[in-house]
C-alpha cells in the first residue's frame, strides 16, 4: 500500500499555494498513493498576523476546505490536510487545525495543534501563542491503512501525546520546522517516535527559502516501525512515496514486544 508526503515552500498567498498543493497531490495519486499528507501551513506561511486571521475559515465552510474536499474526492485519496487556519473561540486568534478527509471527500477527523511553538535565539524569535489558540484533545482515526495518530510540528517533541493514543499503525506529522531546530532535532525526534510506537511515521514538511526570507528545514520523510528512513526529500517542493506493510509492523512488534512490556501507562 503506497503513501505519500508532500513537501512545499508555501507563500503568504492562499490561491497559488492551493494550485501547488493540487498539482503535487495529483502527482502523488498518479504514483498509486492512496494516502497523502500535506505540510503544516500549506495554504499560507509567512503572512502577517492580520493576513492569517483574515484567512480563517469556519469549520465546514471556506475555499480551503472546499478545495480539500473536492480534490480528495476527485483523486479518490485519503488526505491529511497538514494544517489550515480555522476560527477560534477567541476572536483575536485562530486554531492551527488538521483535517483528515476520506476518499469520498468527507471529513473523518479534526485535530487542533495542542503544543504551541516558542523559540528565541539571537534575532530569531517565534511565539505561536500570541495568535494561535491551543487545542486540548489528542486525536487518532481509524482508516483503511490502520489506526492513524495525528500531530503537528512542535507536538513532535512531546511523546506522551502519542503514547496516550494507544497502539498506532501510522503517525502523521506535518510540520514547518525552522532550519535551526530542524537541523538539530527533526530526524532524531521522528525516528524516536517511530521506534517507541513501533509504527510508520509520515512526516511532511515545509522545505526551503520562503518569499519572506524564512528558512524551513524540509527533509520530509517516511519512516518504518524499526526507525529506518524509507524515503526522503531534502529541500524543495515535491512528493515522497513509500510502501507501508502491516506485516512489517507485526514483525517488529513480535520480535521486540516493547509495547507489551510497558509498565507505566
Amino acid at each position: 500500500m503506497k503513501v505519500a508526503v508532500i513537501q512545499m515552500i508555501s507563500t503568504p498567498a492562499v490561491v497559488p499555494n492551493l494550485v501547488t498543493a493540487g498539482r503535487l497531490l495529483e502527482e502523488a495519486a498518479a504514483t498509486g498513493a492512496q494516502l497523502a499528507v500535506l505540510p503544516e501551513y500549506f495554504p499560507l506561511i509567512g503572512a502577517g498576523d492580520a493576513d492569517r486571521l483574515a484567512a480563517r475559515e469556519r469549520e465546514g465552510s471556506g475555499p480551503i476546505q472546499d478545495f480539500l474536499a473536492e480534490i480528495s474526492r476527485r483523486l479518490g485519496l485519503w488526505l491529511v490536510a497538514g494544517s489550515i487556519p480555522l476560527a477560534a473561540q477567541d476572536p483575536a486568534k485562530l486554531r492551527n487545525s488538521m483535517l483528515v478527509y476520506d476518499d469520498q471527500g468527507r471529513v473523518a477527523a479534526r485535530y487542533d495543534k495542542i503544543h504551541l511553538f516558542g523559540f528565541r535565539k539571537g534575532e530569531e524569535y517565534y511565539d505561536e501563542s500570541a495568535t494561535i489558540e491551543a487545542g486540548d484533545t489528542p486525536v487518532a482515526v481509524d482508516t483503511p491503512f490502520g489506526r492513524l495518530g495525528l500531530g503537528i510540528c512542535y507536538d513532535l517533541r512531546f511523546p506522551e501525546l502519542f503514547r496516550g493514543l494507544g497502539h498506532l499503525d501510522l503517525l502523521a506529522l506535518p510540520a514547518a520546522f525552522t532550519e535551526t531546530t530542524g537541523r538539530a532535532h527533526w530526524e532524531l525526534l521522528l525516528r524516536a517516535r517511530a521506534v517507541e510506537n513501533q509504527c510508520y511515521v509520515l512526516a511532511s514538511a515545509q522545505g526551503g527559502r520562503h518569499p519572506t526570507g524564512r528558512m524551513t528545514h524540509g527533509n520530509s520523510m517516511i519512516i518504518d516501525p524499526w526507525g529506518e528512513v524509507l524515503a526522503r526529500m531534502d529541500k524543495g517542493e515535491g512528493v515522497v512515496t513509500a510502501d507501508i506493510d502491516p506485516a512489517r509492523i507485526a514483525e517488529v512488534r513480535t520480535s521486540l514486544p516493547a509495547l507489551q512490556h510497558r509498565k507505566i501507562h
